[in-house]
């Protein structure tokens, strides 16, 4: 199994893209690239740690891609959005990649420009050493599954980011895409 390390706004609405990704074996929400330790999610939100919401992607590489996940990262978030994903604003929810490695690096580097052509302004997504990796607290774990579905801000959001990846990316999905 590799890793992914991905930002794109709150972490509910990303890690609930990525649970549906066929490949996709795990999927963590918590803080990554900030300066304190053991951040909570009330000091993140805060702003003032330099965490972001992430999320930590444990994937088989022999059935899905680290390019895959990055064209489906970009793809159902707005990379072209600084330091915000909509309504959330703030650092904490900014666009970024945390590569584990200079393969990562490289791939993230070419996957800004691969994906650049199909936004209409620039890519401001920020390639990042992360640091030390925090788990969020236990309530945050599978949140689409457990409360989010009856989370209004979770249906406004997290459904129409569930179309793109569906819409975009089928055959790769856990719901509608081949069985693995």
């Amino acid at each position: 199994m590799e890793y992914a390390t991905l930002a794109g706004g709150c972490f509910w609405c990303v890690e609930a893209v990525f649970n549906d990704v066929i490949g996709v074996e795990s999927v963590e929400s918590g803080y990554i690239g900030g300066h304190t330790e053991n951040p909570t999610y009330r000091a993140v939100c805060g702003g003032d740690t330099g965490h972001a919401e992430a999320i930590r992607i444990g994937f088989d590489p022999e059935k899905v891609s680290y390019d895959d996940l990055l064209d489906m990262f970009f793809a159902t978030h707005d990379p072209t959005q600084l330091n915000r994903q909509g309504n959330d604003v703030g650092t904490q929810y900014r666009s970024a990649i945390f590569p584990a490695s200079d393969d990562q690096r490289a791939a993230a580097e070419a996957g800004i420009e691969r994906n650049a052509e199909h936004w209409p302004a620039p890519i401001v997504t920020t390639i990042e050493d992360g640091g030390t990796w925090w788990p969020a607290e236990d309530y945050h774990q599978g949140y689409w599954d457990k409360e989010g579905q009856r989370n209004p801000y979770c249906m406004a959001v997290i459904p129409p980011k569930l179309q793109k990846l569906r819409r975009s990316f089928a055959e790769r999905t856990k719901s509608q895409g081949a069985k693995g």
